[in-house]
């Protein structure tokens, strides 16, 4: 009797290796091969080919126009994706030697598609970023990241944001209604700090810097418990002085 060993052959997927070869082939023509071409280059016989072009086309990891194939729309979200997941690795990994420095959870969002959206946050289990106890895009009126990405919309855009997410007070000390609110992001002078005491989670002080990246509204943001709140200022400044060295992992993860 045999026993299977650690250094076994694994088991392979012949029809799965000779898919990933038609794969393979596709990628290296620009402007698309014909059925013939690509069953030569990835070694196998024609119906073969073309059994397996017709599957990965109805999948959409393929198309076919004017006789040539070509990648399809599945096959570019996965390679999308992946440098969706390398750019913002690049970025989180940036935060995290600011987080470092400063001593305190370094937050990025950008407005984008009409909702607030948190891109990136690096913090440390003895600095913990700030519990999304109500959700984030509802209630940008009441943190300090909401605030300022709302400060850089035009009215129009700002209007039909708070007629999507009403503004409500989330604790006592939030701004406690619209009128309140839009009076306090026209009174912000431009590329000023926001600062926010304890509106969205109690015991936390947040403050956000705006952040020019072209068309696209966007902010930097840290957090600082209650009790620690003279560190605040002192510290979204350096985060200010050094935002250039940032900027441009940052313009990586908006520019998608």
């Amino acid at each position: 009797m045999t026993t299977a060993s650690s250094t076994a052959v694994p088991t392979l997927i012949g029809s799965v290796q000779r898919a990933l070869r038609l794969l393979e082939a596709v990628g290296a023509h620009r402007d698309g091969a014909p059925a013939k071409q690509l069953a030569r280059e990835a070694g196998l016989p024609l119906p073969t080919a073309y059994h397996l072009l017709r599957t990965l086309t109805h999948e959409g990891y393929l198309r076919r126009e004017n006789g040539v194939f070509l990648f399809g729309a599945a096959a570019e979200r996965l390679v999308d994706d992946g440098a969706l997941h390398n750019r913002r690795s690049r970025m989180t990994q940036s935060l995290g030697r600011w987080r470092d420095i400063i001593g305190a959870p370094v937050y990025c969002a950008v407005y984008r598609d009409g909702e607030i959206e948190l891109v990136a946050v690096a913090d440390t289990p003895a600095a913990p970023a700030v519990d999304e106890w109500a959700a984030f895009q509802e209630t940008g009126h009441a943190h300090a990241i909401g605030q300022c990405l709302l400060s850089q919309l035009d009215e129009r855009a700002r209007e039909d944001h708070l007629d999507r997410h009403p503004v409500r007070p989330l604790t006592r000390y939030s701004v406690r209604d619209r009128p309140a609110l839009l009076e306090r992001l026209r009174s912000l002078e431009r590329m000023e700090p926001v600062i926010e005491r304890q509106e969205y989670a109690l015991g936390t002080v947040c403050a956000a810097i705006p952040i020019a990246a072209g068309f696209t509204a966007a902010a930097m943001a840290i957090s600082i418990p209650l009790d620690q709140e003279e560190r605040l200022l002192p510290a979204v400044e350096r985060l200010r002085g050094e935002v250039a060295s940032l900027l441009r992992s940052f313009m990586f993860s908006i520019s998608i």
